[in-house]
């Protein structure tokens, strides 16, 4: 009766959003201060001040037409404005006819796999991943050819990348800072990846492009800075959202701009901006795009989330968890003390914790913490992870092997 694609999709559906719905159980039966809820990356920080300030200007405001259509790709004098933004960072030259603005980098992430992608071509996705883009990919009849970042660092492994190109190879993505991980890939790795696309697609008559999903490249710690992907590869297609830079998950907001050094960019561009209508999208709010158009050097405060990172990661090491220090992002991607992290993960919950098993982001044996949550809820928590810890103490080291 129903798409049969879809329906037998509905087993393996979203453990992230199954967990959340989990700590909403477990709410109205313990209380919100007795659940320590780790599953999803919804900021608990309000947005800025100047966020707010803009918002309600715009709101009050009295001029006409602020809340029509506007064209497919978004209002001219913001794609303006995020094009001289981003040139400016990157040293690409931009314009207006480089960008479209989007519903939030979700809908971006469709549609430019929906524009590059023929039939059973191929999307080389680096684990562990965010959850959603093997979907994404199958959404536009796809390939996703997953390679593993290397086990103890998460850093990019560019031969296991080499390995796997073929001729059908599309597109490469990447996420730096890394959900799940926080992890920031560095700027040799990236510039050797660089070369070998250009190398392959060479060897192979193709383009070979690089999609970097950005939503948390200005939450950063530690004085690291992120390369800019766009300066970096010639092929180069952004996908940003201010969900997570101004804590405005809700409000689906953000752009795609590819580089102008891509050749045929205008068809390109063409394509993202039909399927922004075709796909539904129509155009993205117009409200928020005059929003972040005057706020683009605006991000949330980030040593709210140093804070937490901190606090979690220091005690999840001091109680024998092992961690890499995410450079980025909010999360923590602690290995787990045995194999099976999705039965580790419910074991969690029986401790009131809520955590998302490796598994879901392509990477077995770890766990994801989002840590944008309350601090007392962090505080609260730490028993618990210590209680947690304790259960396995006494044969973690059978199982070293495993990890």
């Amino acid at each position: 009766m129903f798409s049969k694609k879809v329906v037998d999709g509905l087993a393996g559906s979203s453990m992230i959003r199954a967990m959340f719905e989990e700590g909403n159980r477990l709410r109205k039966q313990f209380g919100a201060d007795n659940v320590f809820d780790f599953s999803i990356g919804n900021p608990e920080i309000e947005p800025p001040e100047p966020v707010l300030a803009s918002l309600r200007s715009l709101v009050l405001s009295d001029a006409k037409g602020t809340h029509r259509y506007m064209p497919n790709a978004g209002l001219d004098e913001v794609r303006a404005k995020v094009a001289a933004w981003l040139s400016g960072r990157s040293s690409v030259p931009l314009d207006a006819g480089h960008v479209v603005m989007v519903c939030g980098a979700a809908a971006g992430l469709n549609i430019v796999l929906k524009a590059l992608l023929n039939p059973d071509e191929e999307v080389v996705v680096l684990a562990p991943y965010f959850v959603e883009y093997l979907s994404y990919i199958g959404n536009a009849g796809g390939k996703p050819v997953v390679v593993k970042l290397k086990k103890d660092s998460f850093a990019l492994d560019v031969d296991a990348v080499e390995a796997v190109l073929t001729p059908n190879t599309k597109a490469v993505i990447l996420n730096s800072p890394n959900n799940p991980t926080g992890v920031i890939l560095d700027r040799s790795g990236l510039e050797a990846l660089s070369a070998l696309l250009e190398r392959k697609g060479r060897e192979f008559g193709t383009e070979i492009y690089v999609i970097s999903d950005e939503p948390y490249v200005s939450i950063v710690y530690d004085g690291v800075v992120v390369p800019n992907v766009m300066s970096i590869f010639r092929n180069a297609i952004v996908v940003n959202s201010f969900s997570k830079s101004l804590a405005l998950p809700g409000e689906r907001i953000g752009y795609i701009s590819a580089s102008s050094r891509i050749a045929s960019v205008s068809t390109l561009m063409g394509a993202l901006v039909s399927l922004n209508r075709t796909l539904g999208f129509v155009n993205a709010p117009a409200l928020f795009q005059r929003v972040v158009a005057e706020n683009l050097d605006v991000t949330v405060d980030t040593e709210f989330y140093k804070i937490r990172r901190d606090l979690l990661y220091n005690h999840l090491v001091s109680i024998g968890f092992s961690c890499v220090k995410p450079g980025g992002a909010f999360y923590l991607f602690p290995q787990s003390p045995i194999a099976d992290d999705v039965a580790f993960a419910k074991n969690a919950v029986k401790y009131n914790l809520l955590v998302v098993p490796g598994s879901s982001f392509g990477c077995p044996g770890h766990f994801r913490l989002s840590y944008c949550v309350n601090l007392g809820t962090i505080e609260r928590s730490l028993p618990a992870f210590t209680k947690l810890a304790a259960e396995y103490t006494c044969f973690a080291a059978n199982h070293q092997e495993d990890l």
